[in-house]
């Protein structure tokens, strides 16, 4: 089965609108691929949920909550011990660390200024329309 790393834009965009990144996130909760998932990653998530900016969206931060309790009973979670710091945005370097650790096919993300390589050792960097049209088993 396939293994994710969901960058924090995709589950953002997962809460504002039926795109991709929704269809990712479902597509995980069906049993079709599995989640991982690190305790630094899953803090930035409920940091950037609380964000003034996403108020204006009905019931944003109560659905983001439920979210986020639902990727904690549906990820696996992982611990990684290496450090790496191969990109300018200090808190990406996160999505590689457990990358290393959980040996994830892929990292979605839809952050192409910061993620310039196509991989990382073994995981493919994908954007969450890439990964939907071509990845997907």
């Amino acid at each position: 089965m396939q293994k994710l790393i969901l960058d924090t834009n995709v589950v953002i965009s997962s809460l504002i609108q039926k795109n991709f990144p929704y269809l990712i996130l479902e597509y995980c909760f069906d049993g079709k691929a599995i989640i991982c998932l690190s305790n630094p990653i899953l803090q930035e998530y409920f940091e950037v949920v609380r964000r003034p900016k996403f108020a204006r969206f009905p019931d944003f931060l109560s659905n983001a909550e439920f979210l986020l309790t639902r990727l904690q009973e549906y990820s696996e979670f992982y611990d990684p011990s290496d450090k790496i710091d191969l990109i300018a945005d200090e808190p990406d370097n996160r999505l590689l660390e457990l990358a290393r650790q959980s040996k994830a096919n892929f990292i979605v993300t839809g952050n192409t200024n910061d993620f310039k390589m196509s991989s990382f050792e073994t995981t493919k960097i994908v954007s969450p329309r890439e990964f939907w049209t071509e990845h997907k088993k």
